[in-house]
């Protein structure tokens, strides 16, 4: 019995110091978040004020739509696209702001992402307004941003990495082949080439054909954009990207790449100059996020109607369940259909920024915008810098479709992928395996036993068999056969001007311009519109966290190893999602990397 108070005493004690701890981390973070309202609170819009924009943060479609960083008590609110182009607009009408500083050094964004933004930065010089934008260092990414600014300015001993893009993709077979690794691979299409870095040691001839096709118009898109801005001729322009005279400071300057040198000191004496002040007197500088929680967007609640704006951004896995940024079937059929039962609903914009995923919870996200459809709600869809294979699929019922000029689409085929671990396991650990079945396919799936020739031509049935559902679905929502979207089905990845070439996309425009499309399919005149998914704060994220409210939420262990992989961290959460999802995969080909 006393044993038993003991260890009675132990827990409660360790309950004790549990509680405590999460007393302290609350106060912690409570006593943080006033802080930091209060700071935001000191912030002011005064005349000469200069707007900052810099790029510390992944910057998501959806404000708050990504998952917070660990330990980070102090994580502001992470402005998303949309969001930004609005206070930019705004900003070019306040008379109490003069110019855009662009703090450019890099800039983490997406082709179309990139090109949205550019564009509110170049509406914003319309007004007369200027952008300087300065950097220590220019990614392309960045520089193709700052090329837009009037005047480029660049450390000494910087650098423009304008060199021209590349795609280059990791291949694992050698590493799998090495480890006694056998992958079981099942795909449909002769460009569905998600399972080629398993299965081969290089490119094939059709994925290094889409590639490059989609690779092409990217940067011709990019090579005009700076030509207008910069005021330098497009196969100049080529000729300097050819020698790479941007990785040397005096050759980047000869070549007009940037307008002149100049230190952090030097650049703020030059807005003061801009403005009317003196060295002496003080540079309102204020951040994006301040801007908009002073001079914060109006809705006019007194409009009844509404258009639902659904942003599907990230990675389509099963449930209900994950870190933000991902798109939950459970969590978006619930949302979907809360959307189809609001009278005050009169249409749906679906913006879309995903590679694909899980075939199922596609198919489960398709269904309720199907049912929505059928309600009497238009359903548009938006494209941002990728919508493919299951980004695609969740599309492709639409009333009508719009793809940014730099967005990457199709992918049209499934795919799925088995490894079988019973050689590494027996070569490598000395480990073996035996069973006892009391069915023919009892062992059907395992990753120890390899499958048979009847089980193989099971699975491969099943992926043929979703290939032609998935080619079904597209031919319906696009007005075909299924023997024509076959054709430019077949995994294959386009870019957004091929795409509405042959017919998967009706228009290249941006969110405006879907919006406007479903007012008018709704016969709406006076409406607002309303953005879902909910985006939970930083508070509310961590308190989940503490709660254990999310039992997938492995945040912690993936942080740590984003912290040690680097660069090499979108490969291991690629890995991951294949893992996380059951069954047959929608989804791109790779990893979609531009550099």
């Amino acid at each position: 019995m006393s044993q038993f108070f003991k260890f009675l005493f132990a827990s409660c004690l360790g309950t004790a110091l549990a509680l405590g701890l999460l007393f302290i981390l609350g106060i912690g973070w409570i006593t943080s978040m006033a802080g930091s309202i209060a700071e935001k609170e000191k912030v002011t819009i005064s005349e000469n004020t200069v707007l900052e924009l810099d790029f510390k943060n992944p910057i998501p479609e959806k404000t708050n739509n990504l998952p917070i960083k660990p330990f980070d008590l102090e994580q502001k609110e992470v402005l998303g696209l949309t969001d930004m182009v609005a206070a930019i607009q705004r900003a070019k009408t306040d008379p109490d702001i003069k110019g855009i500083y662009l703090n450019a050094s890099n800039i983490t964004l997406g082709k179309a992402s990139s090109a949205t933004l550019r564009n509110a930065l170049a509406d914003f010089r319309s007004e007369g307004k200027f952008i300087i934008s300065y950097a220590h260092y220019y990614t392309q990414g960045a520089y193709y941003l700052a090329s837009v600014a009037d005047s480029v300015l660049m450390s000494p001993q910087g650098v423009v990495d304008f060199r021209g893009y590349s795609s280059t993709i990791t291949y694992y077979k050698g590493l799998l082949d090495k480890l006694d690794i056998q992958m079981r691979i099942f795909y449909c299409g002769k460009y569905k080439s998600a399972t080629e870095p398993f299965r081969a040691d290089k490119m094939s001839a059709e994925n290094r054909l889409q590639i490059r096709e989609y690779l092409t118009p990217l940067y011709d898109i990019f090579i005009k954009d700076v030509a207008k801005s910069r005021n330098i001729s497009e196969a100049e322009l080529r000729q300097i990207a050819e020698r790479y005279d941007g990785f040397n400071a005096l050759k980047a300057k000869q070549s007009r790449l940037v307008d002149r040198f100049a230190y952090e000191d030097e650049v703020f004496s030059m807005i003061k100059n801009r403005i009317g002040l003196s060295d002496k007197e003080k540079l309102n500088r204020v951040s994006l996020e301040d801007y908009c929680d002073a001079r914060g967007k109006k809705t006019n609640f007194s409009v009844k109607d509404k258009i639902a704006v659904v942003y599907a951004e990230g990675e389509i896995l099963d449930g209900d369940q994950g870190e933000q940024g991902t798109i939950l079937d459970g969590k978006y059929v619930k949302m979907l259909r809360k959307i189809r039962k609001d009278p005050n609903i009169k249409a749906i914009v679906l913006r879309v920024n995903s590679p694909g995923g899980s075939s199922l919870a596609s198919d489960n996200i398709l269904r309720e915008l199907d049912l929505c459809k059928q309600a009497g709600k238009p359903v548009v869809v938006s494209m941002g810098d990728v919508a493919a294979s299951g980004g695609y699929y969740i599309a492709c019922h639409a009333d009508s479709i719009f793809a940014e000029p730099a967005t990457i689409t199709g992918s049209i085929g499934v795919f799925g992928m088995i490894p079988i671990l019973e050689k590494t396991m027996r070569n490598k650990l000395g480990i073996t395996f035996d069973t006892v079945r009391t069915q023919k396919f009892s062992t059907f799936g395992s990753t120890v036993y390899d499958f048979s020739p009847e089980e193989g031509q099971m699975m491969q049935d099943r992926v043929d068999w979703i290939y032609q559902d998935f080619l079904g679905k597209v031919a319906t929502g696009r007005h075909r056969s299924s023997e024509q979207i076959h054709e430019i089905a077949q995994g294959r990845v386009w870019s957004a001007a091929k795409a509405k070439e042959i017919g998967l996309v009706d228009d290249l425009g941006g969110l405006d311009r879907a919006i406007a499309a479903a007012a008018k399919l709704a016969n709406l005149e006076k409406y607002r519109t309303s953005e879902y998914p909910q985006s939970k704060s930083g508070l509310e994220q961590f308190l989940d966290k503490i709660m254990q409210k999310d039992e997938r939420d492995d945040s912690v262990k993936a942080w740590a190893i984003q912290q040690e992989l680097g660069e090499f961290y979108p490969i291991y959460k690629t890995i991951q999602g294949f893992r996380q999802n059951n069954g047959i995969l929608f989804r791109i080909p790779y990893e979609l990397s531009v550099n």
